[in-house]
């Protein structure tokens, strides 16, 4: 009797065992097509209408999912190189500005091309100017180069972009180590050529071999028109491989941009015999570039000279405004918003002001990629030579001419422009968070002046 009783609270026991089991099983299979905060229990007809509405089967939105085939995620990348995973990301050294803006010295990192509240806030009042799909697309190419291979995706990123929500990454390993080759003959950016596929290019000759990607070398890694691809406004030539010039001969971008040091671009510990490079591509990461090349400090800045012959009542002559003799133009790595400012003022001897005039170089938002991109206001080694006159009434006697070249990150809205976009954006919190960031980034940096007497 006990015997059979036993039995039956086994089979009964198994029975339910399986019951579970069966279950997770049924459960499992429905969450996995779920993100990770996704309702469980989702069966296979939620699976076939995620898809039909254009999510992958992982939970990844479908052109996202295959933008990815092609430019995997950098998050991927860190298994293996996580120092330079880490180091595009900004989470080594990060400083109280780079935490807030994603900027380190006026310059984004790449790996927050896309989510930095500043691209957000700058593109959004951009957009506000009705670029077409076409202008869009060709603001992207440098920010997000998966556009150049997926050019029918810009749209959706541009409204993710927006939307402060941005599911598909930037600029990212791919996006750099996917490149192939540089347009020989530079012509309109970007310049680069991006390769589809599995092999990832670098500068080593002999790529370390693995089970996860083929690797290659390529010289464009050890060229400055590898950079200038997308930074054409930084050299005089973007076909060059180098800068020429007798301070800076024979230098290239990486030299400063990313610290070199010796190591293992991967997680593999005891390398320590190859040349490798930071990658967060800050401003200038070496100062001690400049502190020991005393000429590099006299070139690297902007100065401005002043020729001008008085009158009675009138001074006019020229700002003579260049950059000594070095390949490369300051400030700043953006090629397209940066707007100059030279401010001529005429003074008596006592230090009233006479009369002043600013003169302003830079696009507006609503020319920003409507045409050719001029040349910017002072390229490496030119001098750039800006007319002035002015006149006054009364009898007071000019005594000195006064040049203030100043320079804003952004170019200033108009009032109804920035009205207009900060309507856009859904609570009263991120209206004053873009607002502040307008404000921040057109302040007037002091390059240089320069003060004449008459």
């Amino acid at each position: 009797m006990t015997t059979l009783r036993t039995w039956r609270w086994i089979k009964a026991g198994s029975l339910f065992l399986i019951a579970v089991l069966m279950g997770a099983v049924a459960v499992y299979d429905g969450a996995v097509a779920q993100k990770p905060d996704g309702p469980a229990g989702a069966g296979a007809g939620d699976k076939q209408a995620g898809q039909a509405s254009g999510q992958a089967s992982d939970g990844v939105e479908g052109w996202v999912a295959e933008i990815e085939k092609t430019f995997i995620r950098s998050e991927d990348c860190k298994q293996c190189h996580d120092r330079h995973y880490e180091e595009w990301k900004g989470m080594r050294e990060q400083t109280p500005d780079l935490k807030t803006f994603g900027r380190v010295d006026a310059a984004l990192l790449h790996g927050t091309s896309l989510e930095s509240p500043v691209f957000k806030t700058v593109f959004g009042l951009w957009m506000q100017t009705k670029p077409t799909a076409e202008q869009q697309t060709k603001c992207l190419s440098c920010h997000v180069p998966a556009t150049t291979v997926y050019p029918q995706h810009a749209g959706k990123i541009a409204e993710q972009v927006l939307n402060g929500k941005v599911t598909v990454e930037g600029i990212g390993c791919a996006s750099c180590h996917l490149i192939h080759a540089i347009e020989p003959n530079g012509g309109p950016p970007p310049t680069f050529k991006i390769k589809p596929g599995s092999t990832l290019y670098g500068p080593y000759s002999d790529p370390e071999e693995n089970l996860v990607h083929t690797a290659e070398q390529s010289d464009l890694y050890r060229g400055a028109n590898f950079c200038a691809s997308c930074h054409f406004d930084k050299v005089k030539d973007v076909t060059k491989r180098d800068l020429p010039g007798e301070i800076l001969q024979g230098t290239i971008c990486q030299d400063c941009h990313m610290e070199p040091s010796t190591g293992s671009s991967t997680s593999k510990r005891g390398s320590l015999t190859r040349q490798i490079g930071r990658h967060w591509f800050r401003g200038v990461v070496i100062p001690g570039t400049l502190l020991k090349n005393r000429n590099l400090q006299a070139e690297w800045m902007p100065r401005v000279d002043i020729e001008a012959t008085k009158s009675a009542n009138s001074v006019a002559g020229t700002a003579l405004v260049r950059v000594g003799s070095l390949p490369h133009s300051f400030p700043d790595g953006d090629p397209v918003l940066k707007q100059f400012l030279l401010t001529i003022t005429v003074k008596d001897a006592q230090g009233n002001v006479l009369t002043t005039e600013e003169k302003r170089f830079g696009l507006p938002y609503e020319q920003i990629l409507r045409g050719p991109i001029p040349d910017p206001f002072i390229k490496g080694g030119t001098t750039r030579k800006v007319p002035f006159s002015h006149t006054w009434q009364g009898a007071a006697v000019p005594a000195s001419v006064e040049a203030v070249l100043t320079y804003q990150l952004i170019p200033e809205p108009s009032p109804a422009l920035r009205d207009q976009y900060l309507a856009t954006l859904p609570s009263e919190d991120e209206r004053k968070r873009a607002g502040n960031i307008i404000d921040e980034y057109i302040q007037p940096r002091v390059l240089t002046y320069r003060v004449k007497t008459l």
